[in-house]
Order: C-alpha cells, then sequence, then structure tokens
C-alpha cells in the first residue's frame, strides 16, 4: 500500500513537471505562428506598395517583437 502511495506522488509530481513544459511549448507555438504571419503580411505589402517599404519595416519588427515576447511570458510564468 505505502509502495502504490509513493507511485502515486511521483507520478503527481511528473504530471506537474510536464504541465508547465506543455504551457511554454503551446505559447512558443503561438509565437511562432504569430511570427510568421506578421512577417507574410508585411512581404505582402512591400509587394503592393513598395515605396512604403521602410514604415512596413518598422511596423513589421514592432509586430514581431509583441508576438515573441508571448512565448517569453510562457516560459518564465510556467515554472
Amino acid at each position: 500500500m505505502i509502495t502504490i502511495l509513493a507511485d502515486a506522488a511521483v507520478q503527481a509530481a511528473q504530471t506537474a513537471a510536464i504541465t508547465g513544459n506543455i504551457q511554454g511549448g503551446l505559447g512558443c507555438l503561438g509565437a511562432a505562428i504569430g511570427v510568421g504571419l506578421v512577417g507574410s503580411k508585411a512581404a505582402e505589402a512591400v509587394g503592393r506598395n513598395p515605396s512604403a517599404s521602410g514604415k512596413i519595416l518598422i511596423q513589421g519588427i514592432l509586430g514581431m517583437a509583441l508576438a515573441e515576447a508571448v512565448a517569453f511570458y510562457a516560459i518564465f510564468l510556467g515554472r
């Protein structure tokens, strides 16, 4: 009976560690998708209006930085 309780405690600790990793992984996945969308839309916008490439570049970099911040929040707050 004692070994069953000890095994349950070990499994509970392992499950708690996995959930933090899953949260961080999903947060990084969301950030990667966001950066990809920002990059593709910025490239599309430059293709439509090449003369505005400087303004589009600045907005794209800001958008990517904000999307990457989500990954850091997920990693650091998940621990």
